[in-house]
């Protein structure tokens, strides 16, 4: 519960972080510190990928949990093709009814109307992707690797970690990266995210059980606790010039770049101090899970990928209303409401089709069971 409550909130707040970049985001964590909603998403990512597919390893064996990965490895990358297709009809449809380039600039379209049929392929090769799309390719190559990350977490899950954060420490020294169509760089380099997905996988084989007492220790929260307030400040420099003075020039150059294709290892520490608060204020049975208001977020959670295609969706929508409107923060607000009301009901509704889908397999079972039954009377 706790994991879909915080899938959810993250699939919330990049809907809210992609549609207005300039107003909303001082509601969402973006704008109090150097992390976001993309360290959440890929963090949980793993975590239920491996407490899922893990135990499919355990009891199924090797072969049948890496086709049942690479199943949904297929299912993300069809998704990844779909949205394409939809979002890139969606820009093209606003840039062109309203007379406005500035839509087809800003994500994207203009590279794949120049060569198309190069741009089409490449996009299949995940190399060219519109804005906003970069977190499903980066979901895709991680999810492939996933197989071998659970076959060394089974054997040790620790030198797994460690090996882990020495491909972060190399790619960090060598600039290891994917190249983009037409040209830069993957905007999640995964040689540097994979370290967020495989802590998420080793804390769900058990690592965050074996670390819980020194997390929770009073040292580590009051640690996190000025490390966020740290960041706060910092933060605070990059929006209000005033309070410049509050960063000496040598912290300055000590920290910068904060890079987040890179996952600058503040970004990675401010995460991890957030997570540590977390774990105290929200434990496993904490009475709030059952509250009514934090439903639709949990529901959310539950449909990851669906919801997270359909925010891209919906999030370009709330941007070109409220470009187009020149509308003010209370339009923002019934934007981002109406938004979350939209994927809050996909996803009760995607939840009525799995429950109708499996009381008709109970049905069907319970029928065949009684075959002889029926025919007898």
């Amino acid at each position: 519960m706790r994991i879909d409550l915080f899938r959810g909130l993250a699939l919330w707040l990049i809907f809210i972080d992609h549609m207005s970049p300039d107003i909303l985001t001082w509601f969402t964590i973006r704008s109090y510190g150097f992390s976001d909603a993309a360290e959440i998403f890929i963090f949980i990512s793993g975590y239920t990928a491996a407490f899922v597919y893990g135990r499919a390893m355990r009891e199924s064996g090797f072969v049948i949990a890496t086709a049942r990965i690479l199943r949904r490895v297929w299912q993300i990358y069809v998704a990844n093709v779909f949205l394409f297709t939809i979002f890139f009809a969606e820009i093209v449809y606003a840039a062109r009814s309203f007379n406005n380039p500035l839509y087809s600039d800003e994500m994207g379209v203009n590279d794949f109307l120049k060569h198309p049929d190069v741009a089409i392929v490449q996009a299949l090769l995940l190399r060219f992707r519109l804005l906003n799309m970069d977190v499903l390719p980066l979901y895709v190559v991680l999810m492939f690797f996933l197989p071998w990350i659970l076959r060394l977490m089974q054997w040790r899950a620790d030198v797994t970690m460690a090996l882990s954060v020495a491909l972060y420490v190399m790619a960090w020294k060598y600039d290891l990266h994917l190249t983009s169509y037409p040209n830069g760089f993957w905007a999640f380099n995964p040689f540097f995210w994979q370290l967020l997905f495989v802590f998420g996988a080793w804390c769900a084989l058990g690592g965050a059980r074996r670390m819980s007492r020194f997390v929770l220790s009073p040292i580590t929260q009051w640690i996190a606790i000025a490390y966020l307030l740290a960041a706060f400040f910092v933060t605070m420099t990059w929006y209000f010039p005033q309070l410049s003075f509050l960063m000496p020039r040598r912290v300055e150059q000590f920290i910068y770049p904060i890079s987040k294709t890179d996952l600058d290892i503040l970004r990675f520490a401010h995460f991890l101090a957030l997570a540590a608060i977390t774990v105290r204020l929200v434990p496993n049975g904490w009475p709030g899970l059952k509250s009514r208001w934090l439903w639709p977020l949990i529901l959310c959670g539950q449909h990851s990928l669906e919801i997270f295609c359909l925010g891209v969706f919906l999030a370009f929508v709330g941007y070109f209303v409220l470009s187009e409107t020149a509308a003010g923060l209370g339009l923002h607000f019934v934007a981002a409401i109406c938004g979350t009301l939209v994927m809050t009901a996909v996803a009760w509704l995607n939840t009525w089709y799995k429950r109708s889908d499996r009381d008709s397999a109970f049905w069907r079972r319970g029928l065949g069971g009684n075959a002889d039954l029926v025919g007898g009377g």
